[in-house]
């Protein structure tokens, strides 16, 4: 009988603590374990030299909603918010519902401030699909504002004012968009967003350029073999790098339909090489760690179209980097797999300054390294740089691989890399890349 009476004290504090923490419609954080958090994740920021960013979410329309279909709907809605808000971040991010239909995320431990962009912008999207509710269905959107510790304030209170302020700026802006509290922050957050946009637009419009930068065999000084590269041509940017670019087609999935559209034109021109310039010519292709992470996705197309252009799986190499073979995934894994079946080489690119693991190379079957351009940059007689390369080309040869220097700008680069045994090289002393009409003029002077 005591037991039961313990117990019973024990659910009830159970019960106390859970109502003073957190909120009872959707049983997210309420605002005292909101700050708890978010002092929690200050102290530990401090001892890190981490940043956090804070989101103040707050739903346009939500009232309308509540006058016209009643406080029930309007709960259901805001459990409905609270679940799609949650499923747009990471386990280790809080989310909370301060009251009426404001909610707030923490994203601790943050390394790149375009990652809060993403995080808003799928929070945007996701609260503008329609709630259902019944027999009816209710349409709201979200204005968030944001703001990041330590670089916009160290206080709580500061912070959360901020962050409140620059919601009430994407309020005053037309709603259904993010807004930072810093204004420099800000005006980078909307020419990603436009550049994003204009984006969407250049695949359809035309606006990319595929270049070719020529790989050159040392020994010989022949090129048959080539790196494409894509370009875009912006109509009022002119060249937009695609240092700019990818980042920001990976954070909008634009990035699947780019690396297509670079497959299917390095095919038609590898064709072309093939028949006017050598039997053998390779063209080699980049693919961004998100593409060639995709769940799903196979090579099974990129088959189809070599066979009905007649062009054996060893008319191409794709370029990844180091990063991804550390990522032990069964999809990486069957990625490569699905590749050395096809025939399809795969060259490891910077080789060197990532996470290099020798049991990596004979574990995935890669045929070419390229040794990265800081390596070459350095290079003289005697120099550590050179030392390194050295290592790397004899050890790639003992695995059977061929190697390619980057960065090649003088001839002394040029012959140490030879003198070393160095199979390849690419880089400005033979050519910059090349818009493709330019680059089969060059090739074919060399014939």
């Amino acid at each position: 009988m005591h037991d039961r009476g313990r117990d019973r004290k024990k659910e009830t504090e159970a019960l106390i603590w859970q109502q003073a923490n957190f909120d009872t419609l959707t049983q997210l954080p309420n605002r005292r374990m909101f700050l708890d958090r978010l002092q929690h994740d200050i102290l530990k920021s401090r001892r890190d030299g981490t940043r956090i960013a804070i989101l103040f979410i707050d739903l346009d329309h939500f009232k309308e909603v509540n006058d016209t279909l009643g406080h029930h709907q309007g709960d259901v809605l805001l459990i409905d918010a609270a679940r799609r808000i949650s499923a747009c971040v990471r386990q280790s991010d809080t989310v909370a519902r301060l009251g009426g239909d404001e909610f707030t995320v923490i994203v601790p431990e943050l390394h790149d401030v375009e990652r809060v962009d993403s995080i808003a912008q799928n929070i945007i999207d996701s609260l503008l699909a329609p709630f259902p509710l019944g027999q009816e269905q209710a349409f709201v959107s979200a204005s968030i504002g944001i703001t990041l510790y330590p670089d916009d304030a160290a206080s709580v209170e500061d912070l959360l004012k901020h962050a409140d302020q620059a919601m009430y700026a994407a309020k005053g802006a037309g709603r259904n968009r993010f807004s930072y509290f810093t204004p420099a922050l800000q005006v980078a957050a909307l020419n990603r967003m436009r550049l994003t946009n204009d984006l969407r637009g250049a695949l359809k419009g035309n606006q990319f350029k595929l270049y070719f930068q020529p790989i050159v065999h040392l020994a010989t000084g022949r090129i048959h073999k080539a790196e494409a590269l894509i370009r875009w041509e912006h109509p009022q940017r002119g060249l937009v790098s695609p240092l700019e670019f990818i980042p920001l087609a990976e954070a909008s999935g634009l990035v699947v339909a780019i690396g297509e559209w670079v497959f299917h034109e390095s095919a038609r021109w590898v064709q072309h090489w093939r028949r006017e310039v050598h039997p053998d010519f390779q063209v080699s292709i980049n693919q961004s760690p998100l593409e060639f992470q995709r769940e799903g996705a196979s090579y099974a197309n990129w088959l189809r179209t070599l066979q009905q252009l007649g062009l054996p799986g060893q008319s191409l190499v794709v370029e990844i980097t180091e990063g991804l073979l550390l990522d032990a995934s069964s999809t990486v894994t069957d990625k490569l797999l699905q590749l050395r079946d096809a025939g399809i080489q795969v060259a490891l690119d910077d080789f060197g300054t990532g996470y290099s693991s020798l049991s990596y190379l004979k574990k995935f079957d890669i045929d070419y390294l390229k040794i990265d351009r800081s390596f070459t940059r350095n290079l003289a007689p005697e120099s550590s740089d050179m030392a390194l390369s050295d290592a790397i080309i004899v050890m790639a040869h003992k695995l059977d691989l061929m190697v390619i220097a980057e960065g090649v700008e003088t001839a002394e680069q040029r012959d140490l890399l030879a003198a070393a045994g160095c199979d390849y090289g690419q880089g400005y002393l033979f050519a910059r890349p090349l818009p493709a009409a330019d680059f089969d003029t060059l090739l074919k002077s060399q014939a």
